[in-house]
């Protein structure tokens, strides 16, 4: 890859994470919002190194004393090796090296003492996909494909519950409604209208659908769910961002882990989706 595609690639990576934290909130499909200034440090590095590449003069080749010219002194430059014989220097037998048997000269290999290893390998040139996508077409975010391949993110041992608000229906996260189903001793949401939000991720049994958050702890690679199955209503289309209104779907023992994590809708609301929507937060509507 030569200098000038190498500080092109230099400078459009720094500009696409530029892009992506800085700019945009793109950033936050992939990495938590505590990533961002890492990102942005990380672009403003980039494209000021693409900058001085740019704007700095390569080193003129080195010539040594029989006129042969090298870009840089690797390990080893200057030192003889006696096996070598130089061009026009007789072998031991009285041949001149260039009436060698081979008739090879020399200067047509470029330099006597090696090979030119200035190139990379063409796989290189697929660095450049990624630094374009950042700029002109950013992945998606997680969804219902990554969602309805994994299982549901194990939600934490808790021995107490403090009571709910009065306040109908009772906004609640999906790792909460799915605590206090299998959890909750006091069935304190027995009952009680309640009110979640999360994207669409289809089941293939059909008769229902998932409420799907994706939750990640430093960014997409270690993504992990958190669902609650949805009775009552047809499913919006896969990965649609939905407020859901209803109650718990009567399925084994509340309180115990024989209830299933499930709702019986009464309304299910089309809304759009939370800047970051890689965590398991409360409804971002307001309830009515």
């Amino acid at each position: 890859m030569k200098r000038p595609l190498q500080v092109t690639l230099l400078v459009l990576s720094g500009l696409g994470l530029l892009h992506v934290s800085l700019f945009t909130d793109l950033c936050l499909r992939y990495v938590r919002e505590g990533m961002r200034p890492m990102l942005i440090a990380s672009g403003a590095v980039l494209l000021v190194l693409g900058v001085a590449e740019a704007v700095s003069r390569p080193k003129p080749p080195v010539t040594d004393e029989h006129g042969t010219g090298h870009e840089s002194a690797g390990p080893g430059a200057g030192v003889h090796d006696p096996g070598t014989h130089e061009a026009g220097v007789p072998d031991d037998d009285g041949h001149d090296r260039e009436g060698s048997p081979h008739g090879h000269d020399q200067s047509d290999h470029g330099h006597a003492h090696g090979h030119d290893h200035s190139t990379v390998p063409r796989v290189a040139w697929l660095l450049f996909l990624p630094a374009l996508s950042l700029l002109f077409y950013a992945p998606p975010a997680l969804g219902a494909y990554t969602a309805s391949r994994e299982a549901p993110k194990a939600v934490a041992q808790q021995k107490h519950f403090d009571p709910l608000p009065t306040t109908s229906p009772v906004p609640m996260t999906l790792s909460e409604f799915t605590g206090r189903a299998q959890q909750d001793r006091a069935q304190s949401i027995k009952g009680r209208s309640i009110r979640m939000t999360g994207f669409v991720t289809p089941d293939k049994r059909g008769g229902s659908w998932y409420l799907t958050r994706i939750i990640i702890s430093c960014c997409a690679a270690d993504a992990q769910s958190v669902k609650v199955r949805i009775y009552g209503d047809p499913a919006l289309p896969a990965n649609t961002w939905v407020a859901v209104t209803g109650t718990w779907h009567p399925h084994g023992t509340l309180g115990t882990r024989t209830a299933e994590a499930a709702l019986d809708a009464r309304t299910v609301e089309k809304i759009e989706r939370p800047v970051n929507g890689y965590t398991d937060d409360l409804p971002l509507t307001p309830s009515r």
